[in-house]
C-alpha cells in the first residue's frame, strides 16, 4: 500500500504521512479503516460512521490540493485533475460500500475496482468530470449505465450512492440509462451527446462499458461530424450572446463568457468528434504541430492560456466558497493579489492581473481563428462551389480558397509586411472574409508590422480600413473593379468564425487587434490593449470601448439609430469632416491609463500621430482638438446649468465653430453609447439636444444668451397668451406673472409655465400649504415632481429624503422661491433601471412620502441610516470612492457651484443638502450624474442674503463641513451593513 498512513494511538490517521497522500495511497485507507470499522457479523460498517470515515478523507485531501495549489507547486489544471483523480478513488469506495450495503450478488461483481466483472450496471464519469478535471466546487456528473433488463435491480445501488455522496456534502449530477436510451437522448439533445463523449469508466462492467462505447462511436458516426459542429457552434454563439459577445467585458465569466474556457473545451469537442482527438492536452499537443495547424509557439500559449484560466478558476473557487465562475470586481484583487501581480509604475495589481485575463482571452480567440476551419474542412469536405480569384487580384498577390482570400504561395509576410496590409485592403474591398491560414499568417508575423510605421501606403490602407467607403465604379487593368456581394451559393463556403462578426470598420479593427498588427503599426494603440479601469461605470476595456464607439458611428452614419439617437443621424448628414471624426474616435481614450488627463495627452498623441497617417493639417488639428475637448459638452450638460447664460457662453468661447460642434455632440454620443446601452438615456438625450441648440444659436448670431430681460419679457407673453386661451381670468394671469423671477421663467418651457400656473392658482384657491403634483415624461426618460409648499429651511433635503426612500434617482432638479414667498420646486426623477415612473400606484406611492416627509410623520434620517447601501451589491463594494468637494466661482456669475463626488448610496443628496441647509446656503438648482458607483451631484447655490460667496476662509469652511458630512454619514452606512452582515 504506497503511502498508506499509519493510525496514531486514538485512531486518527497521522497527519504527516496524510500530507503525503496520494489517490492510491487513499484507496488503501479508505479500505483498510472501512474493514477495521466493519462489525464481525456484517458486511458493511454502519453507515455514519462509514459517511465519517470518507468525509475525514475527503476534507483532507480536498485541504492538502488547496494548500499546494495556493503555495504555487500545483497549477490550476494540474489541481484540477489531481481532485478528480481522488474523486475517482471516492466514488469507486462508495460503489464497493454500495454493493456490499444493499446485498445484490453480481450486481458489479468482483475483481479489481477498475474492471469489475459483473454485467449488470456501470459507473461512468462524464462532462468536465469525464475528463478528468475537476473544479473544487464543480458538479460530480456520473452515469449509471445499466443492461436493458436491470434498470430496477439497480435502483437501490444507485440510490445508495447518490444519498451517501450527499450526505458528503458534494453537488451531483446523475442520469440512469440503459445504452440505447443513451443513444437515444445523445441524437435528440447536443448537450447530452457533448457528455457521454468523455464518459470514462469508475467502476462496473468493463465488457459493458465498451458495448456502449462502440455502440456511440457508431452512432455518433452515423450521425455525422458536420451536425455535431454545426450545433457546437450555434450553442457557442448563443451562450456568447448570453455571457457577453465581446471577451474584454470587465467582469467576465471566466468559463462560459467569449474566450473562456468553454470555448477552449468547445473546440476540443469538436476536434474529438474530427480527429479522434481524447483528452483536451491533444488539441495542444505536438500532434497538431505536426499537421501544420500550429506552431510549437502558438501551441505553448495555447497550454499558457489553458493553464491560467484553470488557475483563476481555482483561486475564484476557493475564494468564493461556492462555484463562482464571474470574476466580478469584488474577486479581482484578492485574485490578481494571490497570483502575485502588485503594482507597477502607474498600473496598480488588479489592471495588471486583468490586463493579463484579457490578453489570454485574446489568445483563446486567435486558437479558435486557427483550429475551427481546419475541424470544418475536414468534417465537411471540400465546398461544391469555388470561387476563382479575378485577375488583378491575382497579380496583387492574393487567390480565394473557399471563397476566402489569402496570399499566393509564394508571398511571405516576413520579407514583404506591407503585404498584410493590402490583404485586409482587398478583403474589404471584395468584400471577402480572411482564410484561416491567412488570418495564421497575419498572427505568426504581426511584429513585421512595425516596419510599416512610416510607410505611406500602409497609412492609407489603415484609414480605409477606419472610415473608408467601398467604391462602386467598375475599372479595369491593375485598378479595382466593381465590388460585388457574394452570391448565396458562394455565401455557403464562409464558414469562418470570422463570418459572424458584424460587417463594417469596426469589423477589420477587430481583426487589426486580434492579430497584434493594430499594437505594432501603433504603439500608443498597444497601450490600451486588454485596459481596464476598476471602476462600475466602463463595461469594457478601453481598446474595445473604442472599436465599439467606432461601430456605433458606423450605425449612427448609416441611419440605423436613427430611432434611438435622432440627433445624431440629423447631425451626421451632410458632415464635412468625416475622417477627422472617425480618428477623433479612434483616439479619444488612447491615453488612459498614462496618470494626468487622458484628454490632453491624447491631444498631443494626436497631433503626432495624424501626419504619419497621411491626414492634413486641418484635419490633424480638428481631431486633436476633439480629443481635447471629448468630454466638455457631457460635463457641461450634466454637471452645469444650461440655462445659466455664463454656462453657454464659456461652452461657446471653447467651440467656436458650428461644424467643430457637430463633431464634438457626435463624438460624445457615440462615446457615451459605446461605455454600454445602460448608459445612455432618453434624458441625457434631451440635456445634450439642449445644450447644442441653445449653443448653436449662440454660434449663428441669433438671440444672445446676454439679452436676459428680453427673452424673460418674451417668456411671459407667450404664457399669457396661453393662460387666456385656457380661459384664465386677466387677474390671475397677471398675478401669475408678478410671482416669478427672472430665473424661473428662463428654466421652463411654456407648457410648464401654463401647468405651474394652474397648480399655484387651486394651490392658493385652497389654501393649501403643501401640493405635490407627479407627471410621467417617458419620451424624455423622466418624471417631473413638483412640490408646491411654504419655503422652509432644509425643504429641498427632505424632498430628496422622501424621493430616496421610494428608491428613486433625482438627476435634476430646479429650485424656486416666488415673490409672495412659496416654494415650487421641481425635481426630474428615474427608477432603478433609468426609465420614468409611470405606474399609477408607484405614482401615488412617490406623492404621498413627499408629504409625509414635510409633514414629519417620517424620520427620513433614521430611515435612510437604515438602507445604508440599499441595493448596491457586495461586488460593488469593492471600487473605492473617496469622498470630494470641488468648489467653483468662476463657472457661473450669480452662483457659487459645489460639485461633491462620493460613493452612490440611498441618501446622499439628503445628506449633503441638509448640511448645506445647516451651512444657510440656498440651493437654485442641482445636477446629479452617476458613473457606476461614483456620483457626481453639482449644486448652484447662494448664501442668506441671496449673493454669490466670495469669501476664501467661507468658501474653505464650507468645504470641510460638507467633507466632514459624507465620511460621517457614509461610516455610519457602511457600519449598519456590516451588523445587517454579520447577524
Amino acid at each position: 500500500m504506497p503511502n498508506a498512513p499509519v493510525n496514531t494511538a486514538s485512531g486518527q490517521p497521522d497527519v504527516a504521512a496524510l500530507a503525503r497522500l496520494t489517490p492510491e495511497g487513499l484507496a488503501a485507507c479508505l479500505a483498510r479503516e472501512l474493514r477495521d470499522a466493519t462489525p464481525h457479523d456484517s458486511a458493511t460498517p454502519q453507515r455514519d460512521e462509514a459517511v465519517a470515515i470518507f468525509r475525514r478523507y475527503l476534507a483532507r485531501y480536498q485541504a492538502d490540493i488547496r494548500a499546494r495549489f495556493e503555495k504555487h507547486e500545483l497549477k490550476g489544471a494540474a489541481s484540477a485533475k489531481q481532485i478528480a483523480a481522488f474523486t475517482d478513488v471516492l466514488v469507486r469506495g462508495i460503489v464497493d460500500l454500495a454493493l456490499r450495503a444493499t446485498a445484490t450478488p453480481g450486481t458489479v461483481g468482483e475483481g479489481t475496482q477498475e474492471n469489475r466483472s459483473g454485467s449488470n450496471l456501470v459507473v461512468a464519469a462524464t462532462g468536465g468530470y469525464g475528463r478528468g478535471l475537476l473544479a473544487p466546487f464543480s458538479d460530480i456528473d456520473l452515469l449509471f449505465l445499466t443492461d436493458e433488463g436491470n434498470a430496477h435491480d439497480a435502483h437501490r445501488l444507485v440510490e445508495y450512492v447518490l444519498y451517501f455522496l450527499w450526505d458528503l456534502g458534494l453537488k451531483v449530477g446523475h442520469a440512469t440509462r440503459t445504452i440505447t436510451e443513451c443513444i437515444e437522448e445523445a441524437r435528440k439533445d447536443t448537450t447530452v451527446r457533448t457528455a457521454l463523449l468523455d464518459a470514462r469508466l469508475l467502476a462496473g462492467d468493463g465488457a459493458l462499458f465498451a458495448m456502449f462505447e462502440a455502440r456511440y462511436i457508431v452512432a455518433c458516426v452515423e450521425a455525422g461530424a458536420a451536425g455535431f459542429i454545426h450545433d457546437k457552434r450555434r450553442e457557442r454563439l448563443e451562450r456568447h450572446r448570453r455571457f457577453g459577445d465581446s471577451p474584454y467585458l470587465v467582469e467576465p465569466n471566466i468559463k462560459e463568457g467569449r474566450g473562456g474556457l468553454r470555448d477552449l473545451q468547445t473546440l476540443y469537442w469538436m476536434c474529438r468528434n474530427t480527429f479522434g482527438t481524447r483528452h483536451v492536452t491533444d488539441l495542444l499537443a505536438p500532434d497538431f504541430i505536426w499537421m501544420g495547424i500550429l506552431t510549437e509557439q502558438e501551441a505553448a500559449r495555447a497550454r499558457r492560456s489553458w493553464d491560467f484560466l484553470w488557475t483563476v478558476r481555482l483561486h475564484l473557487h476557493y475564494v468564493a466558497g461556492r462555484a463562482e465562475e464571474r470574476l466580478t470586481f469584488d474577486m479581482q484583487p484578492v485574485i490578481g493579489a494571490r497570483m502575485g501581480y502588485t503594482r507597477h509604475g502607474r498600473q496598480n495589481g488588479v489592471e495588471r492581473f486583468m490586463r493579463h485575463y484579457f490578453l489570454t482571452a485574446r489568445e483563446v480567440m486567435r486558437l479558435t481563428h486557427v483550429l475551427e476551419p481546419a475541424v470544418l474542412r475536414q468534417a465537411q469536405g471540400p465546398v461544391a462551389i469555388a470561387v476563382k480569384p479575378d485577375e488583378a487580384m491575382r497579380e496583387a498577390g492574393f487567390t480565394l480558397i473557399d471563397g476566402q482570400i489569402l496570399p499566393e504561395r509564394g508571398i511571405s509576410f516576413d520579407k514583404e509586411p506591407l503585404k498584410m496590409m493590402q490583404l485586409l485592403d482587398w478583403a474589404r474591398m471584395r468584400r471577402r472574409p480572411l482564410h484561416p491560414l491567412a488570418r495564421h499568417q497575419l498572427i505568426r508575423w504581426e511584429r513585421r508590422a512595425v516596419e510599416l510605421r512610416e510607410d505611406p501606403e500602409a497609412a492609407r490602407i489603415f484609414l480605409d480600413l477606419l472610415c473608408g467607403e467601398v467604391p462602386q465604379i467598375e475599372t479595369t487593368g491593375r485598378r479595382r473593379r466593381e465590388v460585388a456581394m457574394p452570391s448565396d451559393s458562394e455565401a455557403q463556403v464562409m464558414t469562418s468564425y470570422e463570418q459572424h462578426a458584424p460587417p463594417g470598420h469596426a469589423h477589420w479593427l477587430h481583426i487589426l487587434n486580434e492579430t497584434g498588427i493594430f499594437g505594432r503599426l501603433i504603439p500608443d494603440w498597444a497601450r490600451i490593449v486588454g485596459q481596464m479601469q476598476f471602476d462600475t461605470y466602463h463595461v469594457f476595456t478601453v481598446d474595445e470601448h473604442t472599436i465599439e464607439a467606432i461601430r456605433i458611428m458606423d450605425e449612427v452614419a448609416s441611419g440605423r439609430m436613427a430611432d434611438e439617437i435622432p440627433v445624431a443621424y440629423e447631425l451626421v448628414k451632410g458632415l464635412h469632416s468625416r475622417r477627422a471624426l472617425y480618428m477623433a474616435v479612434l483616439l479619444h481614450d488612447v491615453a488612459k491609463g498614462r496618470g494626468g488627463d487622458h484628454s490632453e495627452i491624447g491631444s498631443e498623441i494626436a497631433a503626432e500621430l495624424c501626419p504619419k497617417l497621411g491626414m492634413s493639417g486641418e484635419e490633424t488639428e480638428t481631431v486633436s482638438w476633439l480629443v481635447l475637448h471629448h468630454l466638455l459638452l457631457s460635463h457641461t450638460a450634466f454637471q452645469r446649468d444650461i440655462d445659466d447664460p455664463k454656462t453657454i457662453l464659456d461652452v461657446a468661447d471653447i467651440v467656436q465653430s458650428p461644424e467643430r460642434l457637430r463633431l464634438l455632440l457626435l463624438l460624445t454620443i457615440v462615446d457615451m453609447r459605446a461605455v454600454s446601452s445602460r448608459v445612455w438615456n432618453a434624458w441625457k438625450a434631451t440635456l445634450l439636444r439642449e445644450l447644442y441648440v441653445r449653443v448653436a444659436e449662440v454660434l449663428a448670431g441669433g438671440l444672445a444668451t446676454t439679452e436676459r430681460d428680453v427673452r424673460v419679457r418674451h417668456a411671459k407673453e407667450i404664457t399669457a397668451e396661453i393662460l387666456a386661451e385656457d380661459g384664465i381670468p386677466q387677474p390671475d394671469i397677471e398675478r401669475f406673472l408678478e410671482l416669478g423671477y427672472a430665473g424661473y421663467w428662463l428654466s421652463f418651457d411654456h407648457e410648464t409655465h401654463k401647468r405651474h400656473a394652474r397648480l399655484i392658482r387651486d394651490a392658493d384657491a385652497r389654501e393649501a400649504p403643501l401640493t405635490v403634483e407627479v407627471l410621467p415624461l417617458p419620451a424624455r426618460g423622466v418624471t417631473e415632481v413638483t412640490v408646491y409648499s411654504i419655503d422652509v429651511p432644509g425643504l429641498f433635503s427632505k424632498i430628496a429624503g422622501a424621493l430616496a426612500l421610494a428608491g428613486a434617482s433625482i438627476v435634476d432638479a430646479r429650485i424656486h422661491t416666488m415673490m409672495h414667498g412659496m416654494a415650487l420646486d421641481t425635481f426630474w426623477i428615474q427608477d432603478t433601471v433609468g426609465s420614468a415612473y409611470e405606474e399609477t400606484h408607484r405614482l401615488t406611492r412617490l406623492s404621498s412620502l413627499i408629504e409625509q416627509a414635510l409633514s414629519g410623520q417620517i424620520d427620513i434620517k433614521a430611515e435612510i441610516a437604515q438602507a445604508g447601501f440599499g441595493h448596491m451589491p457586495l461586488r460593488m463594494r469593492a471600487i473605492h470612492v473617496p469622498p470630494r468637494v470641488v468648489i467653483d466661482n468662476g463657472a457661473s456669475n450669480t452662483f457659487t457651484v459645489i460639485e461633491i463626488n462620493g460613493r452612490d448610496r440611498p441618501g446622499l443628496l439628503h445628506d449633503v443638502t441638509a448640511a448645506m441647509s445647516r451651512e444657510n446656503l440656498q440651493i437654485a438648482s442641482a445636477h446629479i450624474t452617476t458613473y457606476g458607483v461614483r456620483a457626481v451631484d453639482v449644486f448652484y447655490v447662494k448664501d442668506l442674503f441671496g449673493l454669490k460667496i466670495t469669501d476664501k476662509k467661507r468658501l474653505e469652511e464650507i468645504r470641510e463641513s460638507l467633507l466632514a458630512c459624507m465620511k460621517a454619514a457614509e461610516a455610519q452606512a457602511k457600519a449598519l451593513l456590516d451588523a445587517k452582515m454579520s447577524a
